[in-house]
């Protein structure tokens, strides 16, 4: 009996217990990969393969983090583990490492996994197992589509809209205009060239002279920029990704072409593509842009230069800081950390998820007029760009920051 009644008197006090632990309980709602004090977030990234040049941006993200972790304590006082695995922009491998991430390290989220083909290979699968994709490191439209694929969102200007600029500007500036066209032959060239001929519209037929496409797998674009040449393109959109691109600067040089020069965004990089493919070759190339030139003198004394630059300077002194890339890392990893700023203790994937389409952030390293703006039925953050041209050491503004919208 005395046995039974002390059984009973336990049982109870544990119960009461419980009761008042409760409400303490509700305060904190997590998600997998989250604690007190940490929060962890997975991520692809090529840091090998065709597209390596890439893995710059995983590297400022991990160095980003590194510094909220150091100076702030983390986000909401827990720190960031970030998980960033290298898949060699290689499907099959995305697919491997993205379950690793999910399964096995059981990551709140998977935050910008790069690459059109890699994240594409994923897509379903994340959607099916409720895990945001979030800010994916492409600019396919599809990660625009919160009716069917609520748990994916990308974060730079679509590949369409960039491309539907790029026909504005042509239209707006170049006279008899021959256009021929080198694109990636997969989702991410695709919606470029798509882009470009709805604006183009009728007048696509005639002018559009010669389209050439490449496989990742290929060792080299040559073949294919003879080709464009011999159609007597007088403008040559490069849709490529940087080790391409920078052979094509290369090659269209060396065959004495002249064409009106528009190089995608996605590889208009000073460090990992104009260096390479050299500089005075490289002069006179046409790109978009959302962000600050990190090369460019007139800003050296800026407030936001220079809180990237000494964020480099100690987070990530190998990184190179004519890389366009390494800002790219910088924006988006800020973009995150406000995210996860908003949701606060509810760190659940649904509420990260709300946050994520939830957002009007001014960043200070981008260009005036582009914000990052969000809603449930708007997963484009970013849809402005301008115009700009590479003069050999810095890109020259060719107008205003335009939308198609």
């Amino acid at each position: 009996m005395n046995t039974g009644r002390k059984l009973t008197v336990a049982l109870a006090a544990i119960a009461a217990m419980g009761v008042a632990a409760s409400p303490a309980f509700a305060d904190n709602m997590y998600g997998p990969g989250v604690t007190d004090t940490s929060i962890k977030i997975g991520n692809t990234m090529p840091y090998s393969g065709p597209a390596a040049a890439y893995g710059a941006i995983g590297k400022s993200i991990s160095a980003y983090f590194d510094k909220i972790n150091k100076e702030n304590g983390g986000i909401n006082g827990r720190k960031i583990e970030f998980i960033s695995l290298d898949d060699g922009y290689s499907p099959p491998k995305t697919k491997e490492q993205t379950r690793k991430l999910v399964e096995q390290d059981k990551v709140l989220i998977v935050f910008q996994g790069l690459g059109t083909p890699t994240q594409s290979a994923v897509h379903a699968y994340m959607n099916h197992k409720k895990v945001p994709q979030l800010f994916v490191a492409t600019g396919a439209t599809k990660w625009g589509d919160p009716k069917n694929f609520p748990w994916t969102m990308g974060w730079q200007p679509s590949y369409q809209t960039e491309g539907q600029l790029f026909a504005t500007y042509v239209l707006e500036n170049v006279k008899d205009a021959k256009i021929g066209i080198l694109y990636q032959n997969d989702d991410y060239g695709k919606d470029y060239v798509k882009g470009m001929k709805d604006v183009l519209g009728d007048k696509a037929d005639k002018m559009i002279v010669a389209e050439e496409s490449y496989e990742v797998t290929d060792p080299t674009i040559n073949s294919q920029v003879i080709k464009l040449k011999d159609s007597g393109a007088n403008v040559f959109f490069n849709v490529a990704t940087p080790k391409f691109a920078a052979q094509a600067i290369k090659k269209v040089r060396e065959l004495n072409w002249d064409p009106v020069f528009l190089n995608n965004s996605v590889s208009n990089s000073v460090g990992s593509v104009y260096k390479p493919a050299g500089l005075e070759n490289s002069k006179g190339v046409i790109s978009l842009q959302y962000y600050q030139d990190i090369t460019d003198p007139a800003i050296f004394d800026t407030e936001p230069y220079k809180k990237w630059k000494a964020f480099m300077t100690e987070y990530y002194p190998d990184g190179d800081q004519s890389s366009s890339f390494t800002a790219y890392g910088y924006l988006v990893a800020q973009t995150m950390e406000q995210v996860l700023k908003q949701a606060g203790d509810n760190l659940t994937r649904e509420n990260v998820m709300k946050e994520a389409a939830n957002l009007d952030l001014k960043l200070d390293l981008m260009l005036p007029g582009v914000d990052i703006k969000t809603s449930p039925t708007d997963f484009f953050p970013i849809e402005s760009m301008m115009p700009i041209q590479f003069d050999g050491e810095k890109f020259v503004s060719l107008g205003k920051v335009v939308s198609v919208n």
